[in-house]
């Protein structure tokens, strides 16, 4: 049998707007709202490990080459954080798709062609501020300056002229907060557990061409080929099978997502989305979105899955997850909700639930979860939001503490979050199969999900 999870009636109000107090590991405090994603089991796999060479020094001339070329086009506080990048070992990790490093791919932004809207020496600071601290990404979204609004409108309206419409989209543009946060999460772990893939993608995204090919296994996403062909085209995600093993899938933002990031280039405030933000976000939700993300809006087209035109759902960001990482997880649901939104239960004791965490944290994972609170303005239905859990320790009064990465609290840090606070309001929390069948047997949830599906509209 698989987890219960929340009927499909219930969950497309538990990921909306929020607030939640969480105390950060610098002085400051922060109130977040919640990002508007819903909540499916996932899939099931083995756990994904990778073996990486860590080096601390240049050794080849083609190394030394790359890295002083690169040094000689920075200002000196990022010619410091390129030398961090290369004594944490982080510079020439080569865990990519194609074992390109880290270097590599830096070199490559600077020589090679850029989006023409885009400074590849912009492009290339924010890739050594990622390095020096990942916890920089961010989802919150940029604002529309001034003389690039009436554009955009257009382009939300398609040329409408009609004064409703047109109010509408500049409303929106004013008053946007984004639903990407299982983007952003993804986002994280990819920058922080497969550092070399994920700039390789920063090139892709950022070159002419605003593309990354990537070859994936077959078997990330479904134990059977035919099953895992199925997966890649009811997502509609451009893909070539090269045999039973593998197949080479095509990875792109949507269409309007140049449009933020040339903005960005010129006109990033503090605390706003980045050039690679922007682009690796829109990346992941148009590929968990059926391709049916605009970035100008924040908006999705309903699918198979969910009535919803906000976030992605957990089935979708698992997915999104399997295919960007090559990998997959399992997303175990521990709360249960009733039928009105409201929290009913858990399928686990909180003993259980923080043993299978840890356990996951000692294996080298981080934990995407989304966890929820009642919302005092929708009648307090379950609101969410999606966040990684990174690590854990004791405080000085002996209690337990989770630590976080948050993409939606304006904290450049981590966070801390007391066991006695988080463990009661996860939701789900994608784990490891070894971790995750300790107590139940999973079908494969693409299965489940799409079967509840179909059972509920013939009911209707």
């Amino acid at each position: 049998m698989y987890m219960v999870s929340v009927e499909f009636q219930n969950i497309n109000n538990i990921y909306g707007a929020g607030k939640v107090q969480k105390t950060a590991l610098s002085p400051e405090n922060a109130q977040v709202q919640a990002g508007k994603t819903v909540s499916k089991p996932a899939f099931r796999a083995e756990a994904y490990t990778s073996a990486v060479t860590v080096r601390t020094s240049l050794v080849t001339k083609d190394e030394k080459k790359k890295y002083e070329e690169l040094s000689n086009e920075l200002h000196l506080n990022y010619r410091k954080k390129l030398e961090f990048a290369l004594k944490s070992g982080l510079l020439l990790k080569n865990n990519s798709n194609d074992k390109s490093t880290v270097l590599d791919n830096l070199y490559k932004i600077l020589k090679e062609e850029r989006d023409p809207g885009l400074d590849k020496i912009n492009i290339l600071e924010e890739c050594l501020d990622i390095l020096a601290n990942p916890y920089v990404i961010t989802q919150t979204c940029e604002d529309i300056p001034a003389p690039y609004k009436r554009q955009v409108i257009g382009l939300i309206t398609n040329l409408s002229e009609d004064p409703k419409k047109i109010a509408e989209a500049k409303w929106e543009l004013d008053n946007m907060h984004t639903g990407t946060c299982p983007a952003a999460s993804i986002e994280f772990d990819l920058a922080t557990k497969h550092t070399a893939e994920f700039f390789r993608m920063v090139e892709g995204l950022t070159s002419p061409k605003h593309e990354v090919v990537k070859t994936i296994k077959m078997d990330s996403l479904s134990e059977k080929s035919s099953e895992a062909i199925w997966l890649l085209n009811k997502f509609k995600t451009p893909h070539k099978v090269n045999d039973f093993d593998n197949a080479t899938v095509l990875l792109k933002p949507d269409e309007h997502a140049i449009i933020r990031a040339r903005i960005q280039n010129h006109h990033k405030d503090p605390g706003e989305r980045s050039i690679i933000d922007v682009l690796m976000q829109s990346t992941f939700m148009q590929l968990g979105s059926q391709q049916t993300y605009n970035s100008l809006t924040d908006k999705r087209a309903p699918n198979t899955w969910t009535q919803e035109d906000g976030g992605l759902i957990d089935f979708e960001k698992t997915y999104v997850e399997s295919v960007v990482e090559d990998k997959n997880t399992t997303s175990v649901i521990y709360q249960i909700v009733d039928e009105n939104g409201r929290l009913k239960g858990y399928e686990k004791d909180f003993g259980t639930i923080k043993k299978e965490l840890l356990d996951t944290l000692k294996m080298g994972h981080n934990i995407i979860i989304g966890y929820t609170w009642p919302d005092p303005e929708n009648d307090n239905k379950l609101a969410g939001h999606e966040i990684t859990i990174v690590g854990y320790k004791t405080n000085k009064d002996g209690k337990g503490v989770f630590i976080c990465q948050d993409s939606d609290d304006n904290i450049a840090a981590p966070i801390e979050m007391t066991e006695e606070y988080l463990l009661p309001k996860i939701h789900h929390a994608g784990l490891p199969d070894s971790i995750a069948s300790r107590d139940f047997k999973y079908e494969e949830s693409w299965k489940a999900g799409l079967n509840e599906f179909q059972e509920m509209r013939q009911s209707a």
